[in-house]
């Protein structure tokens, strides 16, 4: 029947090969980029700031970390570049009304859609959820899908 004492294991069966490295998930990836702040890693709640590189913030999380100096404290690789609250932007962001996230009570006992986006484009009306490019406009902080700003082609905002 086996292990009886008269088998004799081959080497694939006693050797273990190197370990397959896991692959990141790029939708997930993608998802987390725009559902959670980058520096605390909670869900994104207004108001939103965004940096020169375009990663997302809570504002009370960028404004703890530079206001935290102590010695002890290891610099977060995703926020290092940012040196006062002038390398951010606060952005305009308009809410998506078939999004209804936060309008429920939240037991944890629901299912939470990632694919449908918080926020949408004010333009052409493409959601946030990563599948699509977004730019902000430094000066005012409005928002827009990549898609939009070449149709529009103007050099002002269009709010």
């Amino acid at each position: 029947m086996g292990c009886d004492g008269g088998t004799i294991p081959k080497r694939h069966e006693l050797v273990k090969g190197p370990r397959k490295v896991e692959k990141v998930d790029k939708v997930a990836e993608l998802v987390a980029r725009w559902f959670y702040c980058a520096l605390s890693q909670e869900k994104l709640r207004r108001p939103i700031v965004a940096c020169e590189l375009g990663r997302l913030y809570n504002k009370d999380a960028i404004i703890e970390f530079l206001l935290d100096k102590s010695p002890d404290k290891t610099p977060m690789e995703s926020a290092s570049h940012i040196k006062s609250i002038k390398n951010v932007t606060e952005l305009n962001l308009m809410d998506n009304p078939a999004w209804s996230g936060d309008k429920e009570s939240i037991k944890g006992d629901k299912y939470d859609d990632l694919q449908s986006a918080r926020f949408i484009c004010p333009v052409v009306g493409l959601e946030m959820n990563g599948r699509h490019r977004f730019c902000f406009l430094r000066n005012c902080g409005c928002v827009f899908s990549e898609r939009a700003l070449k149709e529009i082609k103007s050099e002002v905002c269009h709010k």
